[in-house]
């Protein structure tokens, strides 16, 4: 007898669905109605009949200036917002004449090193209208300030600013590397922008809680939401323990996930993720206010799953893993460029991008009802399934103390590492088939010029660097800084006087030295 198929996340498939595998189903309680909880179906009750999804398109590289004119382009062929790519010693919150930026300025992202940069990024761009997410994770504070600071130059007020900023530390620690501080500062930090957003950015959604980058490492769609929702639960433990109410910062929590080609999985993580979130919030941290217990996300298509080989074929992939975020009732979605697996997309590639999305939401029906899949037998099963695995994972980390004490133990890092061990396996043993690349081969790939950051780039930033620094007043931008170290000591907001260094010209680099004089850096432990 032939084996059952398995899923992504080694759950049983089967070859039909006829309704008794749904355990014990209550279509009321375990679905609801569309933006009624649990939230199954969706946290709104029309999604996208009256309106269809963000598109945003990520993108930045290379100088602001030459950002400024890709993101006037995607405005001017319809995206809704806009997403920010930072360059590496941005993220890791270095200037870009430091040693250690050397080689790598404006190579993944926009260089960003002070107001001056931030301002020519978003030169002529209207930020009352434009939803701005930034990827941006450790030095977030700063990046969100200079926003904050340039929007005030044009005008717009801290409650017109809608978007988000990643600013999820804890899964740089599990997945990704671009950390600064140790976690229990990284949480300090975190709570702080909860509280200032609060009072002086209420509709900026304060952090975007990431599973894509642990599922690009190779997290199962369950260790992928499992993961994600136990680092959610300790930074609202964090919020609370700094004295926030639930509900005060909860509506304003968005998550990040990806959208991989294993459609039906996919729409089933979605609706799964939703429901746990909702109880979780409820019953664990008694949130009252509805929009407390959504779980908004955004999605991306799977960056891993683009393949330098035959790379016109991700077209087909990007097209099918977008259908399966809007199917899962994504509220945001950016859709991969199909030649990102070989250099940064052109800009003929990142329109086509977005076009994929736009065919999607005019071309097909599926935004003309709500939850296409909502009683299907496989799709609810396999919700399920999800539902159950993901579930014991976040007890497993809970058994361990938490995110934190689970994380310093390795546990989340080292599930990710087997599951991608499995993948990597059965990719070379052909158990796994990947088009272009295992199967279906070409003996010689057609050839592709593909965009290539300057190096004339680094020397630029430098001297603008060396000229401002020159310009400006020195001696107000120490004793700012000094202000800045003096609240991180303490208890009081370090949003408030970062944001006054900010003003005064103090750059990204000089900022996150402050704090890594008080707080430290966090060194990682191997423990197994």
């Amino acid at each position: 007898m032939d084996s059952v198929a398995q899923s992504e996340s080694g759950l049983p498939i089967q070859p039909l669905y006829d309704g008794s595998a749904l355990t014990d189903f209550d279509a009321d309680a375990k679905l609801g109605a569309p933006g009624k909880f649990p939230y199954t179906r969706g946290v709104y009750p029309s999604m996208y009949t009256g309106r269809p999804w963000t598109m945003r398109q990520y993108a930045g590289f290379g100088t602001a200036k030459e950002s400024n004119e890709r993101y006037h382009e995607l405005v001017g062929a319809g995206t809704g917002g806009l997403s920010v790519a930072f360059d590496l010693p941005t993220q890791m919150g270095y200037d870009s004449d430091e040693t250690i930026a050397r080689g790598e300025v404006g190579k993944v992202g926009v260089a960003i090193d002070s107001i001056e940069d931030m301002r020519t990024l978003f030169q002529g761009l209207p930020l009352d209208k434009v939803s701005t997410s930034m990827t941006i994770n450790a030095p977030a504070s700063t990046l969100l300030l200079l926003y904050q600071l340039v929007a005030a130059e044009q005008g717009v007020s801290g409650d017109q600013l809608t978007g988000t900023i990643q600013n999820d530390v804890l899964k740089e620690y599990i997945a990704r590397g671009t950390y600064i501080f140790p976690p229990k500062q990284s949480l300090r930090l975190i709570s702080d922008i909860f509280a200032y957003c609060h009072q002086e950015l209420p509709r900026w959604n304060t952090i975007s809680i990431s599973g894509y980058h642990m599922a690009e490492a190779g997290a199962t769609p369950a260790q992928e939401i499992a993961f994600t929702l136990a680092n959610a639960k300790e930074y609202v433990r964090a919020a609370i323990a700094a004295g926030l109410d639930v509900d005060d910062f909860a509506p304003r929590l968005s998550f990040f996930f990806v959208a991989r080609t294993t459609l039906l999985e996919e729409i089933a993580k979605f609706r799964a993720a939703r429901r746990i979130w909702a109880r979780i919030m409820r019953d664990e941290f008694g949130a009252k206010n509805p929009k407390s217990q959504m779980l908004r996300f955004h999605t991306q298509t799977a960056g891993v799953q683009l393949t330098a080989q035959q790379p016109e074929v991700n077209l087909v992939r990007v097209a099918l893993q977008g259908l399966g975020a809007v199917l899962g009732g994504t509220q945001s979605l950016h859709t991969n460029s199909y030649d990102e697996a070989i250099a940064l997309p052109t800009q003929k590639a990142a329109r086509l991008a977005l076009r994929t999305q736009q065919v999607i939401a005019y071309e097909t029906d599926v935004t003309k009802t709500v939850d296409p899949f909502a009683g299907s037998y496989v799709v609810e099963s396999m919700t399920d399934d999800v539902e159950a695995a993901a579930l014991e994972l976040i007890r497993a980390v809970e058994d361990r103390g938490g995110a934190v004490t689970a994380i310093e133990q390795g546990f989340q890092k080292s599930e990710i590492e087997k599951s991608a061990y499995k993948i990597a396996l059965e990719i070379d043993n052909e158990e796994r088939t990947v088009v272009g690349v295992n199967k279906y081969t070409l003996d010689e790939e057609e050839p592709y010029e593909p965009l290539r950051v300057d190096p004339q780039i680094e020397t630029d930033q430098c001297e603008r660097l060396a000229t401002l620094r020159k310009e400006r007043d020195n001696d107000a931008v120490e004793r700012a800084l000094d202000a800045l170290r003096d609240a991180a000591r303490g208890t009081d907001n370090v949003l408030y006087p970062m944001r006054e260094a900010l003003r005064l010209r103090a750059t990204v680099g000089e900022v996150s030295h402050a704090l890594r004089d008080v707080w430290g850096m966090h060194v990682p432990h191997d423990t197994f």
